[in-house]
């Protein structure tokens, strides 16, 4: 259990990482502030910052999120009027940083009752300070000020020219589509690295390596390295046809047509079998065989990608246009469970596991739906046909329909999971 917790924890927090990291990189290459990076969600654990990020860990290992200045969910430079707070000043009488918070006194300030403020364009302070309120005085605001949020975390003020919307829409369709695209580089990484651990690539082709022990092909004659061209009269051009036919007759004496080197031999195999699922299949006791060359390995990290991405596009489009049920989605309890079940097989398990996720979470993220990568690149691609932004109102309400959509959805789904793995 302890085991499946860690390796569930590294993996969740390797996707988290990669993905948020792409959002991060892009935006500030584009000029975007970002203020926040979290790994997690929930309370706050520890912070660091470095430059204008504020790098977060809290509480809860089940995703994370880069906050950018400007985004609708960024309203940390508010300043109500009648909030205390307590001014650092600069040798020209400049603000450089501005405390809230009431739990510490942080450093030694000038003490002042906020009565209004602009912290976007014009970057100013004024208010009261000391208590007195016959005198009101303006403090100018520096551009890279920071503000000591109630909780303590110190995060730097977002003035406009920084903001994810002074961005062209370019570039604000490529910080929205970053995440995704780490998502596939990770894939493609995680997919080579495995293919090293495991000493070779699997092959698609009908060429066979014979299974250890019993195996009713050796008996036949088979060797590794041949190719069983055709079963049952019908050809077995890739692992998938041959998998098949070897599958559908059970316990059947067949002709099996296979080639060694330039000699061609047919012989009446009796195919064995076994009990999956509560079905019989056939068996014949070989393996794909396995491909160990270099050049193979660096391949397999794109082949493999492209192979699972497009079983994956598969079976999403066979749920959107046939019955779609629960049991055909997983969320974070699905995928605890399955974690166990990689972890069995080692780190070649887990890491064909942290891949398969990896692509996963960039194939969902792309699905049009508000609240996802893929809701917010619909709306910059309506910016791009009507040549003028979606107006805020307009695009908070269908973030926020979107967003429920997704909650409602996440519950369901982890309803249906506990009832699936935990409740018998």
């Amino acid at each position: 259990m302890i085991k499946t917790i860690i390796v569930f924890i590294i993996v969740f927090g390797i996707l988290v990482i990669f993905h948020e990291f792409g959002h991060y990189i892009v935006a500030r290459r584009s000029g975007i502030m970002v203020r926040e990076f979290s790994i997690g969600m929930g309370p706050k654990l520890f912070y660091h910052r470095s430059g204008s990020t504020t790098f977060t860990v809290r509480l809860l290992p089940l995703g994370g999120y880069v906050l950018m200045a400007g985004n609708e969910d960024d309203g940390s430079d508010e300043l109500k009027p009648g909030t205390p707070v307590s001014l650092k000043l600069n040798e020209k009488g400049v603000v450089t940083s501005i405390n809230t918070s009431k739990k510490q006194g942080l450093f030694q300030g000038v003490p002042l009752t906020v009565s209004a403020s602009n912290l976007d364009d014009e970057l100013w302070l004024k208010g009261y300070e000391n208590g007195d309120d016959s005198k009101e005085v303006k403090y100018p605001v520096d551009h890279d000020a920071t503000i000591i949020e109630s909780d303590g975390t110190e995060m730097q003020i977002a003035p406009r020219d920084v903001q994810f919307k002074s961005a062209s829409l370019p570039k604000r369709m490529l910080t929205n589509f970053a995440g995704v695209f780490n998502n596939f580089i990770l894939a493609i990484i995680v997919y080579t690295l495995l293919s090293f651990v495991q000493g070779g690539v699997f092959s698609n082709s009908n060429k066979v390596d014979i299974a250890p022990n019993v195996s009713i092909a050796r008996d036949a004659g088979i060797k590794s390295g041949d190719r069983i061209v055709s079963i049952n009269g019908k050809k077995t051009d890739n692992w998938d046809q041959l998998a098949l036919e070897i599958q559908s007759n059970p316990d059947k004496k067949v002709p099996v047509k296979f080639t060694s080197g330039n000699k061609t031999t047919t012989k009446e195999v009796k195919i064995g079998s076994q009990t999956a699922n509560n079905k019989k299949i056939g068996l014949l006791g070989i393996t794909r065989s396995l491909e160990t060359s270099f050049s193979a390995k660096i391949v397999s990290g794109f082949t493999q990608t492209w192979s699972v991405g497009k079983q994956l596009l598969s079976t999403l489009w066979s749920m959107v246009s046939g019955h779609f049920s629960l049991n055909d989605l997983g969320g974070p309890v699905a995928i605890f469970a399955t974690t166990s079940q990689a972890a069995s097989y080692g780190l070649a398990g887990i890491l064909n596991f942290l891949a398969f996720l990896s692509l996963n979470l960039a194939i969902i993220n792309l699905i049009p739906i508000p609240g996802l990568d893929g809701g917010k690149l619909i709306l910059n691609i309506i910016e791009a046909i009507r040549r003028k932004p979606v107006s805020e109102r307009t695009e908070t309400v269908v973030t926020l329909i979107g967003f429920a959509f997704l909650m409602l959805l996440m519950l369901l789904v982890t309803w249906n999971d506990i009832q699936r793995y935990f409740i018998h």
